[in-house]
């Protein structure tokens, strides 16, 4: 064993949570516990991961007052008011980004577990990495 695999953990395998598309074409994702992820995640806490996730793609892509007033704007300055203005759904984004980090940090990490933000996916899946447990022979 060299030193590099002490801080890079192996990869053991993948779980990837398909788009629900049974409410349309809105952002939402399966929240069918795998069963990869039995032994080392709650039930309650992925599904309560997952819904969260599905309520922050539901608030990104609401259509209103603000949603309606940035598409005026737009219009009216040919678009250049997006080069010094966030849009609303760029803020969920970034929203979901820190909220994936937080619980990657507290929840999955410590479980040998990686979230990756389905943004880096196209917004297709929601990919859970799963890692070697090296815990027993490496001495920590």
């Amino acid at each position: 064993m060299n030193l590099q695999d002490l801080q890079q953990p192996a990869v053991s395998s993948k779980v990837f949570l398909q788009r629900d598309y049974s409410s349309g074409t809105i952002c939402k994702f399966q929240t069918k516990f795998p069963s990869e992820l039995e032994s080392k995640l709650d039930k309650q806490q992925f599904e309560e991961t997952i819904q969260t996730l599905n309520n922050l793609y539901a608030e990104a892509e609401k259509v209103g007052g603000k949603s309606y007033l940035e598409g005026c704007l737009a219009c009216l300055t040919a678009y250049t008011i997006f080069l010094c203005m966030e849009t609303q759904y760029e803020k969920v984004l970034k929203k979901i980004a820190r909220y994936i980090k937080d619980q990657n940090e507290k929840i999955y990490a410590p479980r040998g577990l990686l979230l990756t933000d389905p943004i880096e996916r196209g917004l297709r899946v929601v990919e859970i990495t799963i890692f070697e447990d090296r815990s027993i022979g490496s001495g920590r």
